[in-house]
């Protein structure tokens, strides 16, 4: 583990109004697809639906299958782990450092590597 994904383990969200230790924010499994999980770190209930804020974990192998945001858009912020996506049909290597950008409506997927992987996605607007 480097030294950036650690320091993201026990960071935290700071506000004027408050403060949010990541630890504290709970990991929920994906809806669809088996393996990933999220943690809400900013919602559209914080942002007035302007952008919402997730860090997402992949298990070793495991993907986030072909999909759009027909309405968001959408980057990756590689922390830790490797793998790659394919964005607009074009496969891109995922390791720490990478940050990947998704207009609305184009199509992609995310696979994880023997590591996983976990990154920030950023919604613009506000997936949830």
């Amino acid at each position: 583990m480097n030294r950036t994904s650690e320091a993201f383990d026990s960071g935290s969200l700071c506000l004027p109004d408050r403060r949010t230790d990541f630890a504290d924010v709970a990991w929920s499994k994906h809806a669809t697809f088996d393996g990933v999980e999220l943690k809400h770190l900013v919602t559209g209930k914080d942002t007035d639906g302007q952008f919402s804020y997730h860090f997402v974990r992949i298990a070793p192998g495991k993907e986030i299958g072909m999909h759009t945001h027909p309405s968001q858009w959408e980057t990756h912020e590689i922390i830790r782990g490797t793998g790659s996506c394919i964005n607009d049909g074009v496969r891109l290597a995922y390791a720490p450092g990478t940050i990947s950008i998704f207009p609305c409506g184009i199509a992609h997927s995310v696979h994880a590597g023997e590591e996983g992987l976990l990154l920030f996605a950023k919604f613009i607007p506000a997936l949830c």
